[in-house]
């Protein structure tokens, strides 16, 4: 995102809490400059950068922005809060609310063993003044964009705020097709709670299907502790590597609640159909086998599926509940229409999601905001 957001304005200056990007890093944000905050010269900021969620409101509040007309602000937590003037635009390309402060608060909390005790309280008084700063500075913000039409509506619900879908740009050109498949199911996450490695580790080890799983994360050690000989765990790998493993994918697998969820739609534009946990972006991104795409905000709302029935070319199924015997299911009714599945149509509907439509939909709303943006005296 941030890549392809200084592609479209190059000439921009770039702030953000840290930067530990090495010279040969440095490609992707055209080898700028980057002004950290305070932040970056804490001690072990760069691995144990989350330790100080805390003084990220206060750090981001520190950044002298005034002398720019515009501001975007690449925000899934902390960034919308900079502080900005009645003659500044503020345009805030929002991946989600703050997920620790808002939907996934008590899962947070529960999952780190942190909903009790004086620890549990000291971290319940913090998120709620940070939940409270949240809100605060969402109304400050001049105009929202929403990655999906999923996160329009946790700002609506949320903030309280309208805001406009432009969905993220996907490197589909990186990610090619490949019409040939080998046998192994494939996961690609960080080992955190909510991307629910466990709970796929744990359905493929009871199918006995072969499993292959790429990433590292915390929760590491205990994903392992799931699976048995028939899921491999290959840690982290070169991108290189990557593709070449969803480039082969039986078929990827997704049991996330995902704002967007790119990693899906990058399987999507290697021919590679998605099984995937029917709520939140994926819904926007996959055409689920024998079910069609409704429009009714209610649907979503209440955590089921958008979609009914389809003729169109499906790209994936779907399973709506985020536990071991539902995705065992959902394995089981692909594998029964696994032939169904057109590689090419795979491919064609990721390619709405790709870098130069992205590119055209921001440029076009950042210049129609500034066109009708009236300072304040």
């Amino acid at each position: 995102m941030l890549e392809q957001i200084l592609h479209v304005f190059p000439e921009a200056d770039l702030f953000c809490q840290i930067d530990f990007l090495s010279n040969g890093e440095r490609g992707f944000i055209l080898n700028k400059k980057v002004r950290t905050s305070f932040i970056q010269k804490l001690p072990s900021a760069k691995t144990g950068y989350r330790n100080y969620l805390p003084l990220m409101p206060f750090a981001v509040r520190r950044f002298d922005l005034s002398d720019y007309a515009l501001i975007i602000s690449n925000s899934h937590s902390v960034a919308k809060g900079v502080r900005k003037n009645s003659k500044q635009l503020h345009i805030c390309y929002c991946h989600t609310p703050m997920r620790y402060a808002w939907d996934l608060r008590d899962q947070y909390l529960k999952e780190t063993g942190l909903d009790s005790g004086i620890k549990g309280a000291v971290v319940e008084f913090i998120l709620n003044r940070i939940r409270k700063w949240d809100f605060e500075t969402a109304q400050r913000v001049d105009c929202f964009i929403a990655n999906s039409s999923y996160i329009k509506e946790r700002i609506k619900r949320v903030y309280k705020r309208d805001s406009e879908v432009i969905y993220p740009p996907v490197d589909i050109d990186r990610f090619k097709l490949n019409d040939k498949k080998d046998d192994y199911f494939l996961a690609v996450s960080r080992m955190v709670p909510y991307k629910k490695m466990d709970l796929i580790v744990e359905a493929f080890s009871e199918t006995g299907l072969p499993l292959v799983v790429i990433g590292e994360g915390p929760d590491l050690e205990k994903v392992k502790s799931r699976a048995k000989k028939n899921v491999e765990f290959l840690g982290f790998q070169e991108r290189e590597i990557l593709v070449e493993y969803v480039q082969k994918a039986r078929a990827f697998v997704f049991a996330a609640e995902e704002d967007f969820g790119i990693v899906a739609v990058e399987a999507q534009a290697c021919g590679t159909p998605v099984i995937a946990y029917g709520k939140g972006g994926a819904t926007e991104t996959v055409i689920p086998f024998g079910e069609v795409r409704s429009q009714k905000s209610e649907v979503r709302s209440r955590g089921v599926s958008p979609y009914v029935r389809t003729e169109e070319k499906p790209t994936g199924i779907f399973f709506y509940e985020q536990t071991a015997s539902a995705l065992i299911d959902a394995v089981k009714r692909f594998i029964t229409v696994e032939d169904k599945y057109d590689p090419y149509a795979i491919r064609k509907n990721a390619e709405r999601f790709g870098v130069d439509r992205f590119r055209k939909e921001f440029k076009d709303f950042v210049e129609r905001k500034i066109a009708g943006f009236s300072p304040s005296p």
